[in-house]
């Protein structure tokens, strides 16, 4: 048998023609025994294809165990690349490596045999990347010295090596010096360029693997998994270079050759060299490395002795105490005891600590959080203060979350205020040291607009070309759009040889890694060192590192992640809350609002919503009056089931009409209606999904798991359809009719790009209800504390503002002397209170500005130059101020201040003294400007502030759009 040892796939970015799937569906094609994915100075896509080796190594054992009881069952089902009908049987191995390319002109293939080696090749890479900016990595030979153990190395002959090993030059030494420091463990590759010199080539690379008495062993160092690769292989050339397919020259592959290898074409391709095979597949063999090992290094996180799972039941406890002031019912210490046993079963306290101490820290810090996540909304998570959602308000089971058929940690998201995430971020990177967290990475994969603009600027497409395809298209992984018909509507001819092959290219590539970026919040923590897990980078942001895989990668692994998420609203609510405590006395936190409030639901009935949490578009806004929520579940199913999958499934009309009694509730099994009765018989949540795949169609809980995988938010290529016929012969079976079956899973299948589970929904419920409570019972501090945590929302400063004045809420303009930074609460004169807008809606100010210009206020400003005086601010802010309006408590409108900033010298001095002294020259006299119309200073506002206290634009426009009604008294028109 053979193995290829250096393969590049497309995490090569626009270098490789293939992904790592393609080349393990392949291998398994074509009877290889193992690969190793070997990118260059990375090892980002290796988990991708050790995922593939599993599924088909799964594939390959169900279809064997069917086949023992039920006989042959013909062709496999559809599952990524694999042909229909073939019947695969061979499963490779993953051997993980990286191709190191050194500062000395050395590429050296690294294997991992070993955990040890496997550590110390990403120590390798950590170190070559933390020395440069990211995306860049900077290796020396010296770094190899030190970290080669459990390593097995393939040195690739440099291409001057090619008639003489004389020929080599400088690479020699150096080549002479490795085979000497690591002789047993290096490798000379041998293998063909496919340029009519390969017999030569490989003669003399036989001869130079003599000289450095190193074995000889056979690669096709392929670029693509199969030779259809070739044209996309020079696209991602050209893409790289910044140039055209036609300037590629000697850039340009020769031929369709440099792809993934059988053993039979080795052998005839070797000729008189081939018994490198033999040693190649040896070499293999010694490499038993799997990377299923790594997913059990969690930290212990013991504290002062005392264990993980004591800790966790102490601290557990405790909070059901702190929770259950007056004493938890019977149910919930009985659901927290189930917990804990399943948790110390399965030796997942560890997770539960890390998140509970990330959020301790940021309680403590006063930042306000909130978990979700499949396991957020459990008795442990309340108890620990993770959330404040009470477990009681759902039905969830516990072991759909965190069992031993899942086989892999709970998932735990935490939400923080937007502005003070950054805080908790350095503080996990404090806590564990940068050797032992890191951000997860996030692959920015090739979308239809990209695809088309980098594509098509390749192949030679000109601009208006480009934009016209561009302007086609719809979605963002699809290529819905460019069908024929609408290319000959744009001016376009479909038949056009270079557009035809553009456009395949184009359908090639979507999907394409195309570069690593950072992920918003998925922490990766370890026991030990981070980076002999996985390698670690610099990110392009500062103080910040991040791993080279992504979630679904680190999901796969079953490696422990801690998302530490940002979210507008909980900035909202916790200033909303500190408002609140100022200005009433009130202490609220998230667990202690008035439940099931009225006149919240009353509010929401009305949709009167602008500003609230999840239901403020424009499509909640339409459903809630229809919707009617008048309990907190109701509010979990509202946010639910506005949502793209949904809504395609055909999930919101049904359900209202059985709420409104217009159609009948009724359930296919008394089974399923155990799954479906809250939702009224239509599936809204994942977990549904999952149960009635194994209610119904009789998957077994690995099975669900994997359609729950198929469903996940944010999916990029979300779709259920491969257990389509698995799910329809199920349903068949267990006596459930066609129609139903095809409805069910057309209705699964509608939300396989966006399911919400029902987790998150009641997690994202609670602020729903908490945002429309201070909404309905204290407009004005709710406004400001929108204003304030700004941007956010669907909903500009203009539409908040008008909407609290609408609630009844006074709205003060910026003013010099009563204005601070933020928009503040300040006492309206009739025992209310009054919202006084800040400086910080002034457009292009900023905050160190207003720090300066608060600071130095003292007892107030008389005159405008008493802000240049005492402020120090340069006259270009003050005539931002002036734009505002910001001087007319000081009896200046907006031209005279505007006029007496304009006549401030930058360049002058601040006088010494106030006054004018004798001599100082003359005064210039008293400018006579004309007053400003109403319709002038209205889009002035809008111009410095984005918003107006005065009349709606359209109000003054009103006597033209409606003549017969006359005009308006006082009407002075727009400028």
């Amino acid at each position: 048998m053979f193995a290829e040892l250096s393969i590049t796939s497309n995490f090569t970015f626009l270098t490789g023609a293939s992904h790592p799937e393609e080349y393990m569906e392949r291998a398994a094609l074509t009877g290889l025994s193992a690969i190793a994915i070997a990118d260059e100075n990375s090892v980002a896509g290796i988990v991708r294809a050790w995922t593939k080796a599993r599924d088909i190594a799964r594939q390959v054992k169900e279809r064997t165990e069917a086949e023992a009881v039920d006989g042959p069952i013909g062709p496999p089902a559809p599952d990524g690349h694999i042909p229909q009908g073939i019947d695969i049987t061979n499963v490779p191995r993953l051997i993980p490596a990286a191709r190191l390319v050194f500062r000395e002109g050395i590429e050296i293939t690294a294997l991992a045999a070993s955990r040890t080696g496997w550590a110390h090749l990403c120590r390798l890479i950590t170190k070559g990347r933390l020395r440069t900016e990211k995306g860049s990595c900077d290796l020396r030979l010296d770094d190899l010295t030190n970290m080669a153990g459990g390593l097995q190395l393939i040195l690739h002959p440099s291409t001057q090596a090619t008639t003489s090993p004389r020929g080599a030059g400088a690479w020699l030494t150096q080549a002479e010096r490795l085979s000497r420091r690591f002789a047993g463990q290096i490798h000379l590759a041998l293998g063909p360029v496919y340029d009519g010199q390969d017999a030569q080539r490989l003669t003399a690379h036989t001869e130079l693997a003599q000289h450095l008495n190193i074995p000889t062993i056979a690669t096709a160092r392929p670029l693509m998994h199969h030779g259809a690769r070739r044209r996309l292989a020079d696209v991602l050339t050209a893409v790289r270079l910044g140039c055209r397919v036609d300037q590629l020259g000697r850039n340009a592959l020769a031929n369709g050759e440099q792809r993934l290898r059988s053993e039979g074409e080795m052998r005839r391709i070797l000729g008189p060299h081939a018994d490198a095979i033999a040693r190649t597949q040896a070499l293999a063999d010694t490499c038993q490395f799997d990377l299923g090992s790594l997913r059990y290094e969690y930290p212990s996180e013991v504290a002062q002795g005392e264990s993980a799972s004591d800790r966790l039941a102490r601290l557990a406890r405790a909070g059901l105490k702190w929770r259950y002031p007056y004493g938890a019912p019977e149910r919930v210490r009985a659901m927290l005891e189930h917990e804990l046993t399943l948790i110390a079963k399965l030796k997942y306290e560890p997770y539960f600590l890390t998140v509970r101490d990330i959020v301790a820290f940021a309680r403590d810090r006063g930042i306000l959080c909130q978990g979700r996540g499949s396991a957020a909304n459990s008795v442990v998570c309340y108890c620990l203060g993770v959330t404040s959602v009470s477990p009681e308000i759902g039905t969830m089971v516990f072991e759909r979350f965190v069992s031993e058929a899942r086989d892999e940690p709970p998932d735990i998201d935490v939400d923080f205020e937007h502005e003070r995430r950054e805080e908790v971020i350095q503080h996990i990177y404090d806590r564990y040291g940068r050797h032992r967290a890191g951000l997860c990475a996030t692959v920015i994969h090739y979308r239809g607009k990209r695809a088309i603009r980098e594509v098509g600027a390749a192949m030679g497409l000109s601009q208006d070309t480009i934009g016209a395809l561009s302007s086609q298209l719809w979605g963002f992984f699809s290529t819905k759009g460019l069908e024929p018909q609408r290319m000959r509507e744009i001016g376009l001819d479909p038949t056009d040889r270079r557009l035809i092959q553009t456009m395949d290219l184009i359908y090639q590539i979507i999907g394409f890694p195309r570069h690593l970026s950072q992920h918003v919040g998925g922490f990766i923590v370890t026991e030990g060192r981070l980076d002999e897990l996985v390698p670690i980078e610099n990110a392009a942001m500062e103080d910040r590192t991040v791993i080279c895989w992504d979630k679904d990668d680190i999901d796969s692994l079953g490696i422990l992640k801690v998302d530490v998420l940002s979210l507008g609203m909980l900035t909202c609510i916790r200033k909303a809350f500190d408002l609140l405590r100022q200005h009433h006395g009130d202490t609220h936190t998230l667990a202690t609002l008035p439940p099931e409030d009225p006149a919240v639901y009353d509010m929401l009935c009305k949709a009167d919503s602008i500003g609230v949490f999840q239901v403020e578009s424009r499509a909640q806004m339409n459903f809630l009056p229809r919707m009617r929520p008048r309990c907190f579940y109701d509010l979990v199913i509202e946010v639910a089931i506005i949502r793209p999958g949904p809504i395609q499934g055909d999930m919101v009309h049904p359900y209202i009409r059985r709420r409104n009694g217009e159609e009948e509730v009724s359930f296919p099994s008394d089974a399923l209606g155990q799954v479906l009765g809250k939702t009224l018989g239509v599936p809204l949540f994942q977990e549904q999904a999952m149960q009635i795949a194994i209610i119904g169609a009789g998957f077994t809980p690995s099975e669900a798991d994997r359609l729950r995988r198929s469903l996940a938010t944010f999916k990029k290529h979300g779709s259920v359809s491969e257990f389509r016929d698995r799910f329809l012969r199920g349903m068949r079976k267990n006596g459930y009719d066609q129609d139903f079956a095809e409805r069910c899973f057309s209705q699964i299948e509608g939300f396989g790009s966006y399911g919400f589970p029902e987790s998150h929904a009641a997690s994202f419920a609670l602020l729903v209800y908490a945002s429309a409570w201070i909404k309905c019972h204290h407009p004005g501090i709710f406004a400001c504390a929108l204003l304030n945590a700004q941007p956010m929302g669907f909903y500009a400063p203009a539409q908040i503002v008008r909407d609290a004045r609408e609630h009844g809420v006074t709205v003060l303009p910026v003013s010099i002397n009563a204005s601070f930074w933020d928009n503040v609460m300040e006492p309206d004169g009739r025992g209310g209170l009054a919202l006084r807008l800040g400086f910080r809606q002034i457009k292009g100010l900023r905050e160190e500005d207003a720090a300066w210009l608060t600071a130095a206020r003292g007892n107030g400003y008389q005159a405008l130059r008493d802000v240049w005086r005492r402020a120090g601010l340069p006259p270009k802010v003050l005539v931002r101020l002036a734009e505002a309006d910001v001087f007319a408590d000081i009896g200046l409108n907006r031209r005279e201040a505007l006029w007496e900033a304009k006549a401030l010298d930058a360049d002058k001095p601040l006088p010494l003294f106030a006054g004018d002294l004798e001599g100082d020259g003359i005064i210039e006299p008293a400018a006579h400007l004309p007053e400003m119309t109403e319709g002038e200073q209205v889009v002035e506002d809008y111009v410095a502030l984005r918003l107006t206290l005065r009349r709606h634009p359209v109000a003054l426009l009103r006597p033209i759009l409606t003549p017969e009604q006359g005009r308006a008294p006082g009407f002075s028109g727009l400028p």
